[in-house]
């Protein structure tokens, strides 16, 4: 298996790294040794972008949240991608 490494995988094992660590650092911001993981910074647009064209209505907006697990997911996947 070893040469079949791309760019998706790569993509693939980033995104679950994100999702597993913001939801780690989510079930840890109640723990009280453990709620650093959950510490980071937000932005995007707080306020969405709503463009009413008549009969169609489009709601843009997005917000991303990196925190410390975040953080440690993304490493352990790209160690995940160099060790498969």
């Amino acid at each position: 298996m070893r040469g079949t490494k791309n760019g998706w995988t790569l993509l693939l094992l980033v995104l679950a790294g994100v999702v597993l660590g913001g939801f780690i650092g989510t079930m840890a911001s109640d723990v009280s040794g453990l709620s650093w993981l959950n510490y980071g910074q937000t932005f995007g647009l707080e306020n969405p972008i709503v463009l009413s064209m008549g009969l169609v209505v489009l709601t843009f907006g997005m917000t991303i949240k990196i925190t410390i697990a975040s953080i440690i997911g993304i490493i352990l996947a790209i160690l995940v991608y160099r060790w498969i």
